[in-house]
């Protein structure tokens, strides 16, 4: 089994005047979590869409478990899950007769009790969709996203209206189905999930990949200064350094113990994305 799920060279997508996708380069390893950010209109969308086979590309190489999702077979299109960001109109059918249902579209589904179970929704079996809370609705979503065993699946902003406790359930549950051998591409305006949950992430601004890596090390995250912050005798005080040990050590010394409201801290994922962002729209 060939070692990347998704390989991206020179996407290329233009509606009218306005380029959406600019030359865009990308690598996905199999049985990885991968995350992709962007501001909106930054392309993000458009290449997940070209990615799951659902829009035309106007140039470049794509290749998805091993095809061209342009030209891809309905058994292609079985190997893959689709979470979408709005949720699956299907109020009315109980929570076993919907996965059941879309279990029905595959040649090798997984059994629909077992998926039900997979995400926490085994007392929920007999309740109506319509019913259930938002939480539980994208849980729906997401048993019938896997129900056909997909080596690919995709993740649309898969956790907007939960509420933060629903929203670590939702990330416990991803991480099983890496864990499970699926590859998962994810998409989200939440920093801390995708610092979460990623392996590895991308940054797509105006069409293009300007920056990837593991979210602890993205855009020099892991060397960039760190700041340690503290309070003295005019008030609080910042002092930015590439040896922040040293620092405390020097204001442990001057303090004789314990230095008063003392943090170091790097920049966050937020800072570096922000940065990056920031970077590109200064570029002509």
């Amino acid at each position: 089994m060939a070692e990347t799920a998704v390989r991206v060279r020179g996407l290329r997508k233009v509606y009218g005047d306005h380029v959406a996708v600019d030359g865009l380069d990308l690598d996905i390893r199999r049985g990885e979590i991968f995350g992709i950010l962007g501001p909106n209109g930054a392309g993000k969308s458009t290449t997940v869409e070209i990615l799951e086979g659902h829009r035309k590309r106007d140039a470049g190489e794509v290749d998805v478990l091993g095809e061209d999702p342009g030209k891809a077979s309905r058994r292609w299109k079985s190997r893959i899950g689709i979470v979408w960001q709005n949720e699956i109109v299907i109020g009315d059918l109980k929570v076993a007769e919907a996965v059941r249902h879309f279990a029905s579209y595959f040649p090798n589904p997984r059994d629909p009790e077992e998926i039900i179970e997979l995400v926490g929704l085994t007392e929920k079996a007999n309740a109506r969709v319509g019913g259930l809370s938002g939480g539980q609705r994208r849980r729906v979503d997401v048993a019938i996203g896997v129900i056909g065993r997909p080596e690919l699946l995709f993740l649309d902003e898969p956790t907007t209206g939960f509420d933060p406790a629903a929203r670590r359930q939702f990330w416990d549950l991803i991480r099983s189905l890496a864990d499970g051998g699926t590859s998962i591409v994810l998409t989200s305006h939440y920093l801390d999930e995708v610092e979460a949950l990623a392996d590895r992430l991308a940054v797509v601004v105006k069409g293009k990949v300007v920056a990837e890596g593991d979210p602890a090390t993205l855009g020099g995250r892991a060397s960039a200064q760190a700041q340690v912050s503290w309070l003295g005798a005019d008030g609080p005080m910042t002092h930015r350094t590439d040896s922040p040990t040293t620092v405390v050590s020097e204001l442990a010394a001057y303090f004789k113990g314990e230095i008063p409201e003392l943090t170091v801290t790097r920049p966050s994922l937020e800072d570096i994305y922000l940065g990056l962002i920031k970077e590109q729209e200064t570029v002509a």
